[in-house]
């Protein structure tokens, strides 16, 4: 059981965006050279990818806790940081991805095929990329965005073609172990096969798999025994072999019964509709009476043997031990595989395919909340909640561009028909991390004393001072810097500045 778990929950957290940098160019000669700074690099993904040569979810139950590499910053000379390199986690073939309440994210079926459950944060845009004809020169950039947390829940259902259900110790795994290379553990007492176990199985040109499901109990469905954990690995099977011992001298058993109670325990689980195809009672059933090297066991089997025909059951005489009965059961078997498999909908073989991440996301919605603290105005949106995430809000103009962009996607003029007014709280942010604000109808920073956000007036000369004006601009500071020492060395004398105390 160490060695197979096919039900974890993984915690996954993807890389964070690289933030972007605020830097100016600078070079000899060139005093003005304007911003260059670079962006940050997006965050790394976690994809979940199938792997043929991974058979359990072993690993992910040691370390259910993974992380993606975040995205570098940007640096100066428009040197963007490097991307997050993608956490790529191999699968069996088989799993399915669902999230705690049991909603389906993926079925991981076939080579190669992947699901990214945990997307990385964008990275942020430097002062470089933020430049325009109207914002030349800004002093600020964009954070970042924080990777995407998620906690989705991996179970793998074997692909199998057959599978061999019944009570412990019917002789599931003797069965699979001769007509197959597989070697499962074959022990005289109930629940020795703790695992399903696989097994080839060839008869003529046809090649099929076969799986030992570890014994049902009454209940099995409603968990008890092992039940619940492996019944999920029948959902997948084509044809389910009912696996009779007619040799158990339990009292209250016999084939007829024991073929009753499974059977109610199949029609009682309940398989993910888009998993297992048609419900488990629908399935292709094939009955094996098992042990008949024992004298009372064959005549027991012969004498069930008419009374399951008369049910519809495909009936197999066989013993495991002495192989009597397995050659017929092997061709039998593999004929159902086939017609299964010719009815099946041939699905087209695995793609990759490229989705880019959206760029204009949906618009917003603003949301009249009453709290304890009184009233206030949330503002709900993809975009409002993104570019609030990407402020760096100890910086005066960062705010201001934030401001820009809210008043151009028309958040000032649906607060007001919202009914807020000056001085209203507004909640602009993910519910459990917004950000705050005292609205007023016109937000502006201090940097807008200096002129129009992002702009510099030194850009705007064209003409460079010649070396006359810049020796006269000198003197005149050295000349007003001499005058204001004059100044306050004739008042030190005066006693202006002794303290009368």
């Amino acid at each position: 059981m160490a060695n197979f778990v096919d039900r974890v929950v993984l915690h996954l957290r993807a890389g964070n965006g690289g933030h972007g940098v605020a830097s100016v160019h600078r070079e000899k000669f060139k005093p003005l050279g304007g911003p260059d700074g670079g962006n940050g690099g997006d965050g790394g993904d976690i994809v979940l990818r199938v792997d043929a040569q991974v058979t359990t979810l072993i690993d992910y139950h040691h370390s259910p806790h993974r992380s993606a590499p975040n995205g570098r910053p940007g640096e100066g000379d428009e040197r963007n940081g490097a991307q997050g390199t993608d956490l790529v986690l191999p699968v069996p073939s088989g799993t399915v991805v669902t999230t705690r309440s049991g909603e389906v994210l993926a079925d991981l079926v076939g080579e190669g095929a992947e699901y990214v459950a945990a997307r990385g944060g964008r990275g942020g845009l430097g002062n470089k990329a933020l430049a325009s004809p109207r914002r030349k020169a800004p002093g600020f950039a964009l954070l970042g965005e924080p990777g995407q947390e998620s906690e989705v829940v991996l179970e793998l259902k074997t692909l199998a073609d057959v599978a061999l259900i019944g009570f412990p110790s019917a002789g599931k795994s003797s069965l699979v172990s001769v007509l197959s290379a597989a070697r499962p553990k074959i022990a005289d007492y109930p629940f020795t096969t703790l695992v399903p176990n696989l097994g080839v199985v060839t008869a003529g040109g046809e090649r099929f798999t076969v799986a030992d499901v570890p014994g049902l109990i009454p209940g099995a469905s409603e968990g008890r025994g092992l039940g619940l954990q492996f019944l999920r690995h029948v959902e997948r099977c084509h044809v389910l072999v009912h696996v009779i011992d007619c040799a158990t001298l339990e009292p209250g058993r016999d084939p007829l019964t024991d073929l009753e109670v499974i059977e109610a325990e199949l029609a009682a689980y309940v398989p993910h509709g888009q998993l297992g195809g048609i419900p488990l009672a629908e399935r292709v059933r094939v009955v094996v009476l098992n042990k008949a090297d024992v004298p009372e066991a064959r005549e027991l089997a012969e004498m069930v043997r008419p009374d399951l025909e008369e049910q519809g059951y495909q009936v197999h005489i066989v013993s495991a031990v002495a192989h009597q009965g397995l050659k017929e059961l092997t061709f039998a078997l593999a004929a159902h595989v086939r017609r299964a498999r010719d009815e099946q909908v041939v699905t087209e073989p695995t793609r990759v395919v490229l989705r880019p991440r959206a760029i204009d996301d949906s618009g917003f919605e603003i949301v009249r909340e009453n709290t304890p603290d009184g009233e206030v105005f949330r503002v709900v949106g993809e975009r409002p909640t993104r570019w609030v995430r990407q402020t760096d809000f100890a910086n005066d103009e960062a705010v201001g561009y934030l401001a820009d962009r809210l008043n151009r996607l028309g958040v000032e003029e649906a607060l007001l028909k919202a009914g807020a007014v000056a001085g209203s709280t507004v909640l602009v942010g993910a519910v459990d991390d917004a950000v705050v604000f005292d609205w007023e109808p016109t937000m502006a920073s201090g940097a807008e004393l200096l002129g129009a956000r992002g702009t510099d007036l030194r850009l705007d000369e064209r003409r460079r001072p010649s070396r006359a004006e810049k020796r006269d601009t000198f003197h005149g500071k050295m000349d007003a810097a001499a005058r204001v020492r004059a100044e306050m060395e004739a008042e030190r004398r005066s006693g202006k500045w002794t303290d009368p105390e």
